[in-house]
């Protein structure tokens, strides 16, 4: 297995990890930790108009794309699934999350003048996962 896979694989289960645990304080409606930041910032950013797409959590969003991510690279390693059905759709997955990673990143500094942690992550792991493909391929 070569590099980017590795890292498509373990920084998407991160996603999962990061993205599940938004989803379940958006399902509780229970305010996020705000690890780094103010906790007001992060119930901002939480709660903001800019919280849904399309009416949707973005934190629900997000873990299905990782998900998606982690399923299909997972199917490609294992020969389950050939490269046209399983690496191109990742590719087009992993920039789609690091455009709506980079939108969202603009809006908490621009418009709400304010960050979660959590969001924060998930688009460094977005922007992670974009370089890996970008720098070998894939």
């Amino acid at each position: 297995m070569t590099t980017p896979l590795w890292l498509i694989l373990i920084l998407s289960f991160l996603g999962i990890v990061n993205t599940a645990h938004l989803a379940k304080h958006s399902i509780s409606k229970t305010d996020v930790e705000c690890i780094g930041f103010p906790k007001a910032w992060c119930h901002k950013v939480q709660y903001s108009k800019f919280s849904k797409t399309l009416g949707i959590p973005n934190p629900h969003l997000g873990l299905i794309m990782y998900v998606a991510i982690f399923v299909l690279a997972l199917l490609f390693v294992f020969g389950l699934a050939p490269y046209a059905y399983t690496m191109i759709p990742v590719a087009l997955l992993i920039i789609i999350g690091f455009l709506f990673s980079l939108y969202f990143t603009i809006i908490q500094a621009f418009i709400l003048h304010a960050f979660c942690t959590w969001c924060i992550i998930s688009a460094v792991e977005f922007t992670l996962l974009a370089a890996a493909i970008l720098v070998y391929g894939i």
